[in-house]
């Protein structure tokens, strides 16, 4: 069971429930667009294993997809710009991202306890990596930070206890610890 909220371009998901693995988001609902995954949309479903994202959805909101524990696939379309804090955090059976080539902020622990994560792919479009973006994501290996990224936040690789490789650009301004 999905719910939709209108918005300004169409349709936002605001919650749905149920027990099905695999996830096709709607392009449409009543003839309109969806644009949007709201807050917490899909958060704490443990049933999920694979979500399908259309084009023309925009945003990603905060904590959308949080705990869907095993949840191992996503396909995220070169539509959405926004990715919200928190959108993937503990989906600890994901062990891949690609992020698409139109996101320039990967946002405040985005991917925070992704304990299976080992491939992200980062595209030149981003030039910020937020705060415990990939906070515990011990599986990661390796990640190579694109010459577009301009900040790295406090903490965004922390306890990636894995991660033995980080290619950087000498053109980052700012890397906290």
């Amino acid at each position: 069971m999905k719910s939709f909220s209108r918005n300004a371009n169409g349709y936002t998901i605001e919650k749905c429930k149920g027990k099905a693995k695999r996830v096709i988001i709607p392009k449409y609902h009543l003839f309109k667009p969806v644009t949007k995954i709201g807050y917490h949309a899909f958060g704490h479903n443990k049933n999920i294993t694979s979500v399908k994202i259309p084009n023309g959805v925009t945003t990603i909101g905060g904590s959308a997809f949080s705990l869907c524990e095993s949840l191992t696939s996503i396909e995220i379309p070169n539509s959405v710009t926004s990715i919200g804090d928190f959108a993937f955090s503990s989906c600890e059976s994901l062990t891949s991202i690609e992020i698409p080539n139109s996101v320039t902020t990967i946002g405040y622990g985005t991917f925070e306890w992704c304990k299976s994560l080992t491939s992200v792919e980062i595209p030149n479009s981003v030039t910020r990596i937020g705060e415990k973006a990939f906070y515990r994501c011990v599986s990661l290996t390796s990640i190579e930070i694109p010459n577009s990224v301009t900040s790295i936040s406090e903490e965004a690789f922390s306890y990636c206890e894995s991660l033995t490789n980080i290619t950087v650009d000498e053109k980052i301004h700012r890397i906290n610890q």
